[in-house]
């Protein structure tokens, strides 16, 4: 889950604090884990100054609060600062951005993995999944990996490309094409070495910073058809 830390201080050193900064950034270039960072100047208040700062986790901010350089430079921030900063320690827990890269990095990265750590970071426990491909919903994270397990036995090199995608409140829509060989068997049916080339699209829906439930559209008849397993009656 995506940590934010905001870090309040209040100086009348900024112009030092912020040389401090970047003499950080580039000690730990290569070794820091924060991925985003903003620094605020209150309109209201003089020498008063938010950073907001975004890590993966807050296992990652962990880590990265472990560094040494972190530990010199934040005695030296101390220092500049009027009186000793406060921090605020926020999971993220509705984000629309981030989930579009959730969503994105499940789609061309991860799905048919087996990297259950990494399923379990972006989905949650009790995810449910609807199939139109099949009869019954999944539920649970494990299960739902399983799953990408089989269609990648199936077409070892299968890949999603991106085609579009939409983040409007706690869900993410993504219009995608799906291409891959299929050259092991798919639920009972044996490999025919054809490509397949399909449309799709998926809904994913978060709760508290997790993927939650996911719809799942795709032209099945159409990859049957492509497997050559049915055929279209001729007009």
């Amino acid at each position: 889950m995506t940590f934010v830390q905001l870090i309040d201080c209040r100086t009348r050193k900024y112009d030092e604090m912020n040389q401090l900064m970047d003499s950080w950034a580039e000690a730990t270039q290569g070794k820091r884990t924060a991925t985003h960072a903003v620094v605020g100047r209150d309109r209201g208040t003089d020498g008063h100054y938010v950073e907001i700062v975004e890590f993966p986790s807050y296992e990652e901010a962990m880590r990265n609060s472990g560094l040494p350089e972190t530990s010199r430079i934040f005695e030296q921030l101390v220092a500049l600062c009027d009186e000793t900063p406060t921090f605020t320690d926020l999971d993220v827990v509705r984000d629309e951005q981030l989930n579009k890269a959730a969503v994105s990095r499940f789609l061309l990265e991860l799905c048919g993995r087996d990297e259950p750590a990494a399923y379990r970071a972006l989905f949650a426990q009790d995810y449910l999944d609807h199939d139109v491909a099949k009869g019954s919903d999944t539920r649970g994270v494990d299960a739902f990996r399983e799953e990408t397990l089989g269609y990648r036995d199936a077409f070892p090199d299968f890949a999603f490309t991106l085609q579009d995608q939409i983040a409007e409140g706690d869900r993410v829509a993504t219009r995608w094409t799906w291409h891959g060989t299929n050259t092991g068997p798919l639920r009972g049916i044996p490999a025919t070495g054809r490509t397949v080339d399909m449309p799709g699209t998926t809904t994913f829906a978060f709760r508290d910073g997790l993927i939650a439930e996911g719809w799942w559209h795709w032209d099945t008849l159409g990859m049957m058809r492509q497997l050559g397993v049915v055929e279209m009656p001729s007009s």
